[in-house]
């Protein structure tokens, strides 16, 4: 099997030596990062399978870095924090994280949280065919959005959105059920991070006013259209 390569920045030097001997003893490859900066310069020239993002950093803040990876590239981001505050995270969502967890970090929800990206990231068993809706194409092996013939660009869990509301074209689907695919975990009732995600998609194709390409059902989910593109 391909080991894992995995991007860890963080500038706590004992808690990153923690979290990456953990997970090298589960077999993951770690490169540390100690700023933002270096983490992104250094993600960029080598891309892992996953970055794990302090959201505080020196020389770069972590969101900044979060917003310009999100921007670029499709890699899953788990971003960590010391705050436990809803305000924090939906910041770190809204600058493109594809997960959130606060300090101090359990290894084994460590664990859980990187394997529920990695399910859905490229080492993901995926359909080799695209999803194509009129002028919308969708497309599960490059992971590109193109919509009359541009390429839209997302991010990573945007993409995983748009991917399970293509699948299921014409119906609704569930936050519960979204969240379970895309977080791999049970929706609480208070998650936003599903309707932050489904607001960027929006803007990206065009869907602002009165959205109805993406359309909310009221008290059910989102439910994306078949006919319209």
């Amino acid at each position: 099997m391909e080991t894992i390569r995995i991007a860890l920045v963080e500038d706590d030097v004992e808690l990153a030596q923690w979290i990456a001997e953990y997970l090298e003893v589960k077999k993951y490859q770690v490169t540390v990062y100690h700023d933002g900066k270096a983490g992104l310069e250094g993600i960029k020239l080598a891309p892992p399978d996953l970055v794990i993002l302090d959201g505080m950093l020196p020389s770069m803040d972590g969101l900044e870095v979060c917003r310009v990876l999100s921007s670029s590239m499709t890699i899953p981001i788990l971003m960590l924090t010391t705050r436990d505050e809803e305000v924090d995270e939906i910041l770190g969502l809204e600058m493109g994280a594809d997960d959130y967890l606060t300090k101090p970090v359990r290894g084994r929800l460590l664990e859980a949280r990187i394997k529920s990206l990695l399910r859905r990231s490229c080492h993901s068993v995926r359909p080799s065919s695209s999803i194509v809706l009129g002028q919308l194409e969708v497309n599960p092996d490059t992971r590109n959005v193109t919509l009359n013939s541009l390429n839209i660009k997302v991010s990573s869990n945007e993409f995983d959105v748009l991917w399970v509301l293509a699948q299921h074209a014409g119906s609704v689907v569930t936050r519960e059920v979204l969240i379970q695919k895309l977080r791999g975990f049970e929706y609480d009732g208070f998650d936003r991070s599903i309707d932050l995600r489904i607001s960027r998609l929006r803007k990206k194709l065009g869907d602002i006013n009165e959205p109805y390409k993406i359309a909310t059902v009221w008290g059910k989910g989102y439910q994306l259209a078949k006919d319209v593109w």
